[in-house]
């Protein structure tokens, strides 16, 4: 079984990678609460991603960590007020790419926070998100300004449909990018 606890996991580069209603955002939480309560608060930012959570045909999507845990507000929390669910709203290719650029434009403010003030210990909710729009050095750029950086991100079959625009394509693509960089990777 990968190590779960924050203890196991500190000092070290962490992808937790895994399908829609995988348990991605579930372990992170845990694993924040776990760290918030042996007193690293105060060494921690969490880059949210997350559109907040969403109910499509049946499935649970999305989910910020906020949603989930008082401990988002004992560490330093970023995350844009709106994040759209370009896969799931757009109405055309080109709508799919606009709300695809909107994220990234919205969560560059984030990392860039992030960069001008780094601290130790860096989680990120829903990375994937912002590999859509084909950029990966500035999460890169954070991942090495952290000792400790754990995220967690979609890599699956469930929202590959992007009426041909090649964004599933470019977000498994720096997801698998983002893997080699990594010192583990937790597959759920």
């Amino acid at each position: 079984m990968p190590p779960r606890s924050f203890r196991e996991l500190l000092g070290r580069r962490i992808l937790i990678a895994g399908d829609v209603g995988s348990g991605k955002t579930k372990m992170a939480v845990g694993i924040l609460n776990e760290a918030v309560r042996l007193g690293y608060g105060p060494q921690i930012t969490v880059i949210d991603m997350a559109p907040a959570t969403t109910i499509v045909k049946g499935t649970k999507v999305g989910g910020r960590i906020e949603e989930f845990t008082g401990a988002a507000r004992e560490v330093r929390y970023f995350a844009p007020e709106r994040v759209e669910t370009p896969r799931l709203s757009a109405e055309t290719p080109e709508h799919l790419l606009r709300l695809v650029q909107l994220n990234k434009s919205r969560i560059d403010e984030a990392i860039e926070a992030y960069l001008k003030k780094p601290t130790k210990i860096l989680f990120v909710n829903d990375i994937s998100i912002y590999f859509q729009s084909g950029s990966i050095e500035p999460v890169l750029e954070a991942a090495k300004k952290a000792e400790t950086f754990i995220a967690n991100g979609y890599y699956g079959q469930y929202l590959a449909r992007d009426q041909g625009t090649g964004v599933s394509e470019v977000e498994r693509r720096l997801m698998d990018h983002l893997a080699k960089h990594m010192d583990e990777v937790i597959r759920l």
